[in-house]
């Protein structure tokens, strides 16, 4: 798999900004019962190819991404680089998620590492779609 760059200035690098946003709608989500709540009609983020939200918060007990990837399928990680601990991006075009850190770690959807400074995998997180909501099991 050829690793397509992602482009990021020095200082986004060093403080670990990562693309990705949390959710406009910070009510969109909640958590019930050990999973992620998310109300897709209040998450447009999450509309389109490579759409992506960071969701983050003291119900949490580790900070997660949510994604559509290019086939439309909806995907969610553990939202920690396993080099550094910092934040991951989808990356448009690709199947890769990188990391926003100096250490420029790349995974696949498996969570395997592609390349970068990465030595562990990350963790993907399983995903079910029930009518207009999307649970994560976190």
């Amino acid at each position: 798999m050829a690793v397509k760059p992602y482009k990021r200035n020095l200082f986004q690098r060093l403080l670990g900004k990562p693309q990705t946003a949390p959710p406009q709608d910070a009510d969109c989500w909640r958590v019930e019962d050990g999973k992620v709540s998310i109300e897709l009609e209040r998450a447009p983020e999450l509309s389109e190819e490579y759409g992506a939200i960071r969701l983050e918060g003291p119900d949490l007990p580790r900070p997660v991404l949510v994604m559509r990837d290019g086939k439309g399928a909806y995907r969610a990680f553990q939202n920690r680089c396993t080099h550094g601990g910092r934040r991951l991006d989808p990356v448009p075009g690709t199947e890769t998620l990188c990391c926003c850190s100096m250490g420029r770690s790349r995974f696949d959807y498996d969570g395997k590492v592609v390349s970068g400074a990465a030595k562990d995998p990350i963790h993907p997180l399983a995903v079910e779609v029930l009518e207009k909501r999307l649970r994560v099991e976190i």
